[in-house]
């Protein structure tokens, strides 16, 4: 029998759940299913939201060829055949065929270089699945001929609406008289997981021989700590125990972070998982507090590239030390956020004139350039002049945190600029 997570598997987008923001009523992944027109995208988001299902949608609505090749048993050869079927497969007034990617993030270079022409040309749209952010991933040129659709873990409400569906629909769990007295053990379980919530309730069912069964926080914990492995396969505490080491550095306890980097070690976390993240926290967390942060994150990843394991341990823990012992200042990515949100709400506005280049005559006839001053032509490598747009002269986007670093620099920017950094 086939387990309860592929038996309340959606086949049409009214039976799919979460996820509004791409396939709600209006939302732009259901205007181009139902429109039959798909361009190649991928899916980023973490497992149990619904990205294989929304490609198996895909293929049951469109009548064009689909094939389905997985990252982690398929090669180059095999990607090649599948274009190879795709050419000979597609005809003048026909839709390119799909080809759907799960785990697109485990494809190497060369891998992913494969499919770069055929996605180019239109011999196959391109639908990819990955739990990693792509832009680590996905190579560059494939990335950028591909729409990118985020999913979000599903939310309470819609985990509370699966396991409705669950106990009411279900060919099997119809015959019992399920009740769902309290549902909070299962929720956070589930973590946002739609197939780690359905696998636990089967767990639980199947572990009770009554036909009456009232699920209760109790029930589900004992459930799970006979048997933890049922819903837990490989590491599905994956997400909670990133978010532990993350924020063991941010908070700066080396012991945790060490901790949790022994328990991403043991599980069989891909070292360059770990890498990445040390990367990402020594931008994000430690930032100018400790410019030297980013260096040797960097340099440990390159570290793991070269001797892998288990000599690649000591790096990372190297660089998880330093991170989570450093000072912190989290100025440069409040910055950036600031200025991103700053350029939706004014959108594109024009560029001064004086700081656009001016490579024609006519260019410079009409004012471009004109009335730029080279701050090294001025004592101290500096002069007042205008950077931002018009409309946005005055706006401050990043703001020192002072530290003891970070107040070198802001005393800089006081002593350049006077009253604007006050």
């Amino acid at each position: 029998m086939q387990p309860l997570a592929e038996r309340l598997r959606p086949r049409t987008l009214d039976e799919y759940i979460g996820q509004q923001h791409l396939v709600g009523k209006g939302a732009v992944l259901r205007n181009m299913i139902e429109s039959g027109h798909i361009s190649s995208f991928i899916l980023w988001g973490p497992p149990g939201v619904g990205k294989t299902t929304l490609a198996q949608i895909i293929a049951n609505r469109l009548e064009t060829p689909f094939y389905t090749l997985s990252a982690v048993t398929s090669g180059v050869k095999d990607v090649r055949e599948v274009i190879e079927k795709a050419k000979n497969s597609r005809f003048f007034s026909t839709a390119s065929p799909i080809l759907f990617i799960d785990e697109i993030h485990r494809f190497s270079k060369s891998q992913q270089d494969s499919l770069l022409g055929a996605v180019e040309r239109g011999i196959v749209t391109l639908i990819g699945a990955t739990t990693e952010n792509p832009s680590f991933e996905v190579i560059r040129p494939l990335l950028s001929r591909c729409q990118l659709y985020i999913l979000k873990s599903l939310e309470k409400a819609d985990l509370e609406a699966l396991l409705q569906r669950a106990i009411t629909t279900d060919v099997e769990l119809q015959k019992l008289d399920i009740r769902l007295t309290e549902t909070a053990a299962l929720m956070r379980f589930s973590g946002g997981d739609a197939r780690k919530l359905l696998n636990i309730l089967q767990l639980v069912v199947e572990s009770e021989s009554s036909q009456t069964i009232e699920i209760t926080d109790a029930l589900v914990e004992n459930r799970l700590q006979q048997n933890p492995l049922a819903y837990d396969k490989q590491g599905e505490m994956h997400y909670d125990i990133i978010s532990a080491f993350i924020k063991s550095i941010r908070g700066s306890d080396p012991d945790a972070a060490l901790y949790w980097m022994a328990r991403m070690i043991e599980g069989g976390e891909d070292p360059q998982f770990i890498a990445r993240r040390l990367v990402i926290s020594a931008s994000e967390d430690i930032g100018l507090a400790n410019p030297n942060a980013l260096l040797l994150a960097n340099a440990a990843f390159d570290t793991v590239m070269k001797i892998g394991w288990p000599e690649a341990r000591i790096a990372l823990a190297e660089a998880c030390v330093y991170l989570a012992t450093s000072p912190k200042s989290n100025s440069a990515y409040n910055g950036i956020n600031s200025a991103l949100q700053l350029v939706k709400q004014t959108g594109n506005l024009p560029v001064p004139l004086h700081l656009r280049n001016a490579p024609t005559s006519l260019m410079k006839e009409i004012g471009y350039s004109d009335g730029y001053k080279y701050p090294h032509d001025y004592p101290g490598n500096f002069t007042l002049q205008q950077y931002l747009p018009d409309e946005i002269t005055d706006t401050r986007l990043w703001h020192a945190q002072h530290t003891p670093m970070e107040e070198k620099q802001y005393q800089q920017m006081l002593r350049l600029w006077g009253e604007r950094y006050k």
